[in-house]
């Protein structure tokens, strides 16, 4: 039997099946224009409809808070749009130096229309520093239009401290972005809790389809579309809705919320604990990245001594594990990460490989998992040796 074992769940999850036939159902089905007010029309509003409530429920907001898009990438850049002709007097962007695209050149894009971008740093854990971003607020509140951080870090895993910013951008009356890609579904999730006024989500990231994503946006602040051409999610996102996707989008919400319930999160925890130690056991040349910092249990990013990272994945790919370097954004290039350098801990050359788990990642395939790296690790310092 081929060996098959998935452990790129960062970049993309497999839909549960009850999401492709909620999927397929619509399309044969619930095939009619929501903005139709004939019964074929309105029976694909029903479905937008109740998408919208399960989403919401998963982030404990109002319905009419969420505003569908085609994927967190959108969310953000929504998110940034919108802050700042919410507050056009307002020129200043906060943002830290390990965001993920959707962020990162966002705000460059911004900048080519006169908003300054200040990244604050962080610890060499790739924990953003909030004496920092206190600093920037208490000198400069008045010209920042948003903050904008991600909650959990997509190549790393490490939970960046998004209850303190909450609590220092009201303090100081400053909109806060967080990109909660990688949170949201995996860890409980309340935005009556934490006081956030957008939050950007994807439905791929936790067994819903591609191709649909969120932003949640705070009641009485107004989202300015980037896409025009309709009356669309309340002249928030012109253009007909993708009613298959948001039916299926709104399935994988409720099953991650009913998963989030039942306290599994301790045991995926343990699950990715016990997988880095017997990495460890196994190849004790090994580092942990963000070790010492908190982590999600989503997200083991190993750093092999001597061995070219994407060498490294290939002989993994080879032998059925499937892994990734980083953001999936950006990997197929295999460019230098650049949450990785802002680390600054490694010296000398180290090949990151990054594997990330899913609700259904078992003990059973990572023990297997284990062996397959050791074998493949070897083989790629002889293949490095060979040819030095």
């Amino acid at each position: 039997m081929t060996t098959s074992i998935y452990l790129d769940n960062n970049a993309t999850t497999r839909p549960l099946e009850a999401v492709n036939e909620i999927m397929q159902s619509t399309m044969s089905q619930q095939w009619g224009n929501p903005s139709s007010i004939h019964r074929i029309g309105q029976e694909a509003r029903q479905l937008v409809d109740l998408a919208r409530e399960q989403v919401a429920k998963l982030i404990n907001a109002n319905p009419s808070e969420i505003t569908f898009t085609s994927g967190g990438t959108e969310a953000a850049n929504l998110a940034l749009h919108s802050a700042c002709q919410e507050r056009p007097d307002r020129k200043l962007i906060i943002t830290s130096q390990i965001e993920h695209a959707a962020v990162a050149e966002m705000a460059d894009a911004l900048c080519d229309r006169g908003i300054e971008v200040i990244r604050i740093n962080n610890d060499e854990h790739g924990v953003m520093s909030m004496q920092e971003l206190e600093t920037l607020l208490q000198d400069r509140a008045n010209e920042i239009a948003v903050v904008s951080l991600m909650w959990c870090n997509n190549e790393t895993g490490v939970i960046e401290p998004i209850e303190k910013a909450s609590l220092l951008c009201n303090k100081y009356d400053v909109l806060l972005h967080s990109d909660g890609t990688q949170w949201v579904a995996k860890m409980p999730v309340d935005v009556r809790d934490v006081q956030i006024d957008f939050l950007s989500f994807a439905s791929h990231k936790f067994h819903g389809p591609k191709g649909i994503g969120a932003i949640y946006t705070k009641e009485g602040i107004v989202i300015s579309p980037l896409v025009l051409g309709g009356p669309q999610e309340r002249r928030r996102r012109g253009g007909t809705e993708n009613v298959p996707a948001i039916a299926g989008f709104g399935v994988a919400s409720e099953a991650a919320l009913s998963w989030l319930n039942k306290a599994n999160v301790d045991l995926m925890i343990k699950l990715r604990d016990d997988f880095e130690m017997q990495l460890k056991e196994t190849i004790p040349q090994i580092k942990i990245n963000s070790s010492g910092a908190p982590r999600a249990w989503t997200t083991s990013s190993v750093a092999f001594p001597e061995i070219k990272g994407e060498l490294l994945l290939l002989m993994l790919s080879e032998r059925g594990v499937y892994a990734s370097s980083g953001s999936a954004c950006s990997s197929g290039a295999f460019k230098e990460s650049a949450v990785i350098a802002a680390l600054g801990d490694q010296d000398g050359e180290w090949g990151t490989v990054r594997f990330s788990f899913a609700r259904t990642t078992t003990h059973e395939e990572l023990s297997q998992a284990v062996q397959i790296i050791s074998e493949a690790t070897q083989k790629a310092l002889e293949v490095m040796a060979s040819t030095a």
